[in-house]
């Protein structure tokens, strides 16, 4: 009980932080969230709605951080695509996802892939595809297949590749 009427004194506290700043503080803290990390539009107007202001001062403080370049949609894409394919192995289809998610448009979202060199990207996916083979327990048959097919669509990579795959990886350990 002491947790529950503590955490409901500090998220009340929070609150009313929220509700004493001014434009100008507000304005920094979402300056200090868009430096930190790259951010889209959409994460920006979401963090945004927390604060209790107008709906005259939330446009004008959006519009101040679009044009001093601190929400840049086309770097943010860039930067998303790079990272989540260089360090979480995700493939085309998923980030595609993800940034339509996030209100990105297909152009920049087109723009965004080229930053994944093709060979980068194949290398990846073979490297992802034979250490998942590998730790695949069970025994070569359909079960096998279906839990290899089924990681790397949720990765995000092309049905095509992930066939091809799988028949040299099948036929290979014959």
């Amino acid at each position: 009980m002491y947790f529950c009427t503590r955490f409901i004194e500090n998220n009340n506290l929070k609150n009313n932080n929220l509700q004493t700043l001014t434009k100008q503080q507000i304005q920094g803290k979402l300056e200090y969230y868009c430096a930190y990390q790259e951010r889209c539009y959409k994460e920006v107007e979401e963090k945004l709605y927390s604060f209790k202001i107008s709906t005259l001062e939330k446009e004008q403080i959006l519009i101040y951080l679009i044009e001093n370049n601190f929400v840049n949609e086309e770097r943010f894409a860039q930067s998303f695509v790079r990272g989540k394919h260089n360090y979480k192995f995700w493939g085309k289809n998923r980030i595609i996802n993800e940034l339509k998610f996030r209100n990105i448009s297909s152009r920049i979202i087109e723009t965004a892939l080229n930053e994944i060199p093709e060979t980068t990207y194949l290398q990846n996916f073979h490297a992802l595809a034979e250490k998942n083979w590998e730790a695949i327990k069970a025994p070569k048959g359909p079960n096998k297949n279906k839990k290899f097919i089924d990681f790397l669509l949720r990765k995000g990579y092309e049905t095509n590749l992930i066939y091809e795959k799988l028949n040299e990886l099948d036929n290979e350990t014959m």
